[in-house]
């Protein structure tokens, strides 16, 4: 079998714009539950409470084909659209196929990391992130927070927090203190790897 065209991000724009018009609330409480649980009976999913990571080959594969079939059917919704971005199957194996299989985070060096597809039963250890990640932090803590994240050797990457306030105003969204604020973050984050001694850690 011939696999299809991998799709571009104008592709996928496009379709963003044209796809089927259906209510959030629809789409999240209805459609996606419904589908899913069709879904799991068809392909007999149990999972194991006591096993976080299934190990089980039949049962992966199981749901890696619902999981293919779910997206297929119920698409992705555009928030801003209010429209759901619908792939064909071949779409789908066709971007996974030619999807990269590592890539480096942070500088190349000893602060930087190279991040690489990882089975169940990979005897590498996995990729540490450290942070606030998204959490709102104070400008008085903000440096000090992410340095304490920075100066574990534990720690691989920084999943930065966000300010409370930039220069005492509340950073709301499309205003010049939202750009403000933003900016502000990366250079303190850079700044608190630097006092930890950890220059070119992934962000």
């Amino acid at each position: 079998m011939t696999l299809a065209k991998t799709l571009t991000i104008g592709d996928i724009y496009d379709r963003a714009k044209s796809g089927p018009k259906v209510d959030e609330k629809e789409w999240d409480f209805k459609l996606i539950p419904k589908t899913a649980s069709v879904l799991k009976k068809k392909y007999q999913i149990k999972m194991d409470k006591n096993q976080i990571i299934p190990t089980d080959e039949s049962l992966m594969h199981h749901l890696f084909q619902a999981g293919l079939e779910l997206l297929t059917t119920c698409g992705v919704y555009c928030i801003d659209t209010k429209r759901v971005i619908k792939y064909t199957e071949e779409e789908i194996l066709a971007s996974l196929d030619k999807a990269p299989k590592s890539a480096q985070y942070g500088e190349i060096g000893k602060n930087g990391r190279m991040i690489q597809c990882r089975k169940h039963d990979d005897k590498r250890p996995p990729i540490i992130q450290g942070g606030p990640t998204g959490a709102p932090c104070s400008e008085e803590h903000f440096m000090a927070i992410h340095q304490s994240y920075a100066q574990e050797p534990v720690v691989d990457t920084i999943v930065d927090g966000v300010l409370q306030t930039i220069k005492g105003h509340d950073p709301l969204p499309m205003t010049p203190w939202e750009i403000a604020a933003v900016k502000t973050e990366a250079i303190m984050v850079r700044a608190a790897q630097e006092r930890a001694g950890r220059c070119g850690m992934g962000l």
